[in-house]
């Protein structure tokens, strides 16, 4: 690893320059998802469209584009010169990172009952994404980031720690609910009940909003800020959708609920 990262940067000092360059790309692409997202749904799902390629195994969709996320920041941990990881702050926070990928690339894929192929474009697209961002978010963790010995105690890591957790534990149990909407033998959608999905239609992206908010303020990085806002864009147009297509197909849809902040939205 570190012979090819050797090859990639000149110095230390390059390397760190270019993953802050690639946290500002992170957000101005952002910016322009935002954009694009107010035409075009994203491509997966109950709006997968043959437009973005031919259809690929949603189980096996989902763990090849997740998995570099958790494979790349491990390595990076592993086997590479990571001067950082030694510290706590570091560890926890690079923890908290590969636990999410690890459940979404290796357990939530095979828990997954039906569903939608997913668009080989699309798959391509959240694979590339995963490549950047895990590269991104591991070395700069295991080699960069530079925290204060006491920075565990800190109210900003203990509150951005918890919400994380919160964040976590939110998107997991929404996917429980969201795989066993049907019974053995049933097809079609039905409104989801228990949960956050009381509260909003899109409580799974809520959680994951939630999630990374907190990595941002346990981080107070550039480069887990730009992954927090690149989240927040995608889930929440992805969750305003939601929201439009569960009032428009079911009349006794909740109308107290939101689309994706309790109360709120």
């Amino acid at each position: 690893m570190d012979a090819l990262l050797n090859t990639l940067f000149s110095s230390e000092e390059e390397e760190l320059y270019v993953l802050d360059c690639l946290s500002y790309l992170m957000m101005a692409m952002a910016l322009i998802t935002f954009v694009a997202l107010l035409f075009e749904h994203v491509p997966y799902g109950r709006y997968a469209s043959s437009r973005f390629g031919f259809p690929v195994n949603v189980k096996l969709a989902w763990f090849v584009q997740e998995l570099p996320s958790f494979l790349l920041p491990s390595s990076l941990a592993l086997w590479s010169s990571s001067s950082k990881i030694i510290h706590l702050p570091n560890q926890l926070l690079l923890l908290m990172f590969v636990c999410h990928y690890m459940q979404r690339s290796l357990i939530y894929p095979f828990l997954i009952r039906g569903g939608k192929s997913t668009p080989f474009i699309s798959l391509v697209l959240a694979f590339v994404f995963c490549i950047y961002n895990g590269y991104l978010q591991g070395r700069y963790l295991s080699h960069y980031a530079d925290y204060p010995a006491d920075w565990v105690t800190h109210p900003c890591f203990i509150i951005g720690s918890c919400m994380w957790f919160l964040g976590w534990i939110i998107n997991m149990h929404s996917d429980h609910i969201l795989r066993n909407l049907r019974k053995p033998g049933e097809t079609g959608y039905k409104i989801p009940r228990g949960g956050m999905f009381e509260y909003v239609s899109g409580a799974n992206f809520f959680g994951e909003i939630v999630e990374w908010a907190g990595f941002a303020l346990a981080g107070q990085s550039i480069h887990s800020a730009a992954f927090a806002l690149f989240t927040l864009i995608v889930l929440s147009c992805r969750g305003m959708d939601h929201h439009k297509w569960y009032l428009a197909k079911f009349e006794d849809y909740p109308k107290s609920r939101k689309a994706l902040i309790p109360f709120l939205l």
